[in-house]
């Protein structure tokens, strides 16, 4: 019986979770390090994604898909992460740029674009400007009429496969007099005159993903609003709302990874004659760990399944993301308490594991602004 609680899968469940499994150890886990050390994009891995249909595992099968339950989507990606967090990263990407035609999308708009992103087209989402994160409300991107179509103007940043997708959901202000309330998103195409790429970022952690800026001096049709015009802020919440688990089932597998190292690593390392996982300095917190992600992947499991039933998980996803991601930092920590001097440095998997975690606490949404929708669900209910 494992320590960590395990998920009942659904037969389709354990299915794609095995074939990750193996495509892991044999594609995946051989670039971890060098997709780290180089900040590479790794198309090799897209493509095995791609092969293998998990990068249209959301997408419905009319559109040459696999049309799985959003669970499996979550049991997925917390898998890939265990081994690979930038492809685990890459996959979740995916899953927040195509969620808003699902959502909202025409048939002709998921039939050519959810078609492409099963076929590795991918759609990346562009919402964050410099002076709105948080305050996504407060974006200055514009779209005005002109001719049978819009005029984007604007500069989007941090987008997840930025660069690497071909397709990208803009939200921009079609009323800007009515602030949240007249955003609008339309699909966009890297290939398209005026759309230009010139800064990927330098990160921290998940070196193995781009990360990007995206500016706008184009023209698009009518037909690439998704969605009601002026709608658009409701459909990015929706669609964050989905997204946030889907980070919270990443942040399950960096925690998860973690903890594997961090566990062998104290059995194995000797002092004093004695594994150091004897010293209740080292197992004390290595509980900790597991009690965290047992419970983080517990409500993270629960989300899924809610969301995937049709339910409401505006709070469940805050929650699940707050607290996966925050068991993601206390795995990572102990990890590279337990390796010491070595955890440390490079090439210790502990010290890379701990800067791609850190991501996982800021975006879809901040630990800050998790806790201030739990807060707010809390003020309502009580009043």
């Amino acid at each position: 019986m494992s320590v960590i609680w395990e998920p009942e899968l659904t037969e389709e469940g354990r299915h794609w979770r095995d074939l990750v499994r193996g495509l892991a150890e044999e594609h995946f886990a051989p670039l971890v390090a060098q997709l780290d050390s180089e900040q590479r994009y790794p198309w090799e891995n897209v493509q095995v994604l791609v092969d293998s249909g998990l990068a249209g595992l959301f997408v419905g099968k009319e559109f040459g898909g696999q049309e799985a339950r959003f669970d499996t989507v979550c049991a997925v990606i917390e898998e890939l992460s265990r081994v690979c967090p930038s492809t685990g990263a890459i996959l979740t990407a995916y899953a927040l740029g195509g969620t808003p035609l699902v959502l909202a999308g025409t048939p002709e708009q998921r039939e050519r674009y959810l078609g492409g992103l099963a076929g590795g087209k991918a759609v990346s989402f562009a919402l964050t400007e410099v002076g709105a994160g948080s305050d996504a409300a407060r974006i200055t991107t514009t779209a005005v009429r002109e001719g049978d179509g819009w005029r984007l103007r604007g500069e989007k940043i941090y987008i997840g496969n930025g660069g690497a997708s071909q397709y990208y959901v803009v939200f921009a202000l079609t009323d800007p007099e009515a602030g949240a309330r007249g955003i609008s998103a339309f699909m966009v195409d890297k290939g398209a005159t005026g759309v230009v790429i010139d800064r990927y970022e330098d990160k921290m952690g998940l070196r193995g993903t781009n990360t990007s800026n995206l500016k706008l001096d184009t023209w698009v049709a009518d037909d690439t609003l998704i969605g009601e015009l002026n709608r658009g802020m409701g459909l990015a919440m929706r669609t964050l709302n989905a997204g946030r688990i889907t980070v919270a089932a990443q942040s399950i597998g960096v925690a998860l990874a973690a903890y594997d190292v961090a566990s062998r690593e104290a059995v194995r390392r000797q002092t004093f004659g004695t594994s150091i996982i004897d010293n209740q300095g080292i197992s004390f917190p290595l509980a900790d760990v597991a009690t965290r992600i047992t419970a983080a992947r517990m409500i993270t499991w629960h989300a899924a399944q809610t969301y995937a039933d049709g339910g409401d998980v505006a709070i469940l996803g805050a929650m699940a993301k707050l607290d996966a991601s925050e068991a993601a930092h206390l795995a990572a920590n102990v990890a590279v308490q337990i390796f010491g001097g070595d955890g440390y440095c490079k090439p210790c998997p502990a010290e890379r594991i701990y800067r791609d975690q850190r991501i996982l606490e800021i975006y879809e949404g901040t630990s800050e602004i998790q806790r201030l929708v739990i807060g707010r669900a809390i003020k309502s209910e009580a009043a």
